[in-house]
């Protein structure tokens, strides 16, 4: 079985030796999926960790199979496929916790907003889709909230006290600080998709949209919208769009601007110490990203966020 190069080298990055003995199995899991569901699977999308590929059932209908390592992230991923139901989200239609496979409904056309030209747009339809996943997280749940997201910030820092990669000890100590006020002033939390940007937004129609591959977060709406602030940006001017984009967003949503902004922030600095490597490489635009939610917030509110009482 001939895989592709890219996701073959991402699954070995990620899951190391697991990774390479359930490369070694999905043949096998793809024949078991056939004959369980009664299906035929086509070729497969680009492939990033997970093995996806639209299946014809033998009724004649159309579906997608999503073959995943098991552990946490499928869990995570099933309980929020079930608890959003269909609403803005697509519809799980069956699933096998062991072997880590879900069949899933098929978006058809299935472009992607990343297709839009028009930013605004893109904006306006990615908002659509947002105010129907809205819903309040559930009183029990196996999905994180944003507390866990803080609590990974504290533990870089505990392990890098001087800094890291391109962070400085300062903006990592004040990132903290943001994230931890932000997570304890919270009125309401939701059930996030947890990677919410333009490739996991899908079309049926010119107007309607579905979003998939939720990872499950929960807290707050804003903070959903991070990485689609942050996807698709242009190599210049990106301050000006992502500026567009926040107004946009909050004003279809009627979003809290300053916590968006303040969300920003501390997210990106996590989210660019994700992407720092053991050659000290790391991924540019994300640490740019930290400037401009800094001065963003800066330019809408007089002060920098450094002054804020809490951070002091």
């Amino acid at each position: 079985m001939e895989l592709q190069d890219h996701f073959v080298k991402t699954v070995h990055l990620y899951f190391k030796e697991e990774g390479v003995a359930w490369l070694q199995r999905l043949p096998e899991l793809i024949r078991d999926c056939e004959q369980k569901w009664h299906l035929k699977i086509k070729e497969p999308f680009t492939l990033s960790i997970n093995y996806v590929a639209a299946a014809i059932m033998n009724d004649g209908r159309e579906v997608v199979v999503k073959i995943c390592i098991p552990g946490e992230g499928f869990l995570d991923e099933i309980e929020a496929l079930t608890l959003f139901g269909g609403k803005g989200m697509v519809q799980l239609i069956d699933f096998d916790k062991d072997k880590g496979i879900m069949i899933l409904e098929k978006v058809s056309p299935g472009h992607t907003l990343a297709e839009i030209v028009d930013d605004a747009k893109a904006c306006r339809l990615a908002a659509n889709v947002i105010k129907k996943l809205s819903i309040r997280a559930p009183k029990e749940t196996r999905i994180a909230s944003t507390l866990g997201r803080e609590e990974k910030l504290r533990n870089l820092i505990k392990e890098h006290p001087e800094g890291f990669g391109p962070i400085s000890q300062h903006t990592l100590e004040v990132a903290l600080k943001v994230f931890t006020y932000l997570n304890r002033t919270i009125e309401q939390h939701f059930l996030l998709h947890g990677d919410f940007h333009h490739y996991n937004v899908l079309s049926f129609t010119d107007e309607i949209w579905t979003a998939i591959d939720p990872k499950g977060l929960v807290g707050e709406i804003e903070y959903d919208l991070i990485q689609f602030l942050l996807n698709k940006l242009p190599d210049q001017n990106a301050y000006d769009v992502v500026a567009k984009r926040v107004d946009i967003l909050t004003q279809e949503l009627k979003l809290n601007k300053e916590r968006l902004l303040l969300w920003g922030y501390c997210h990106t600095v996590l989210a660019t110490s994700w992407t720092v490597d053991d050659d000290g490489t790391y991924d540019d635009k994300f640490y740019q990203a930290i400037d401009i939610f800094h001065k963003l917030y800066e330019a809408n509110y007089g002060m920098e966020i450094e002054a804020l009482k809490y951070v002091n």
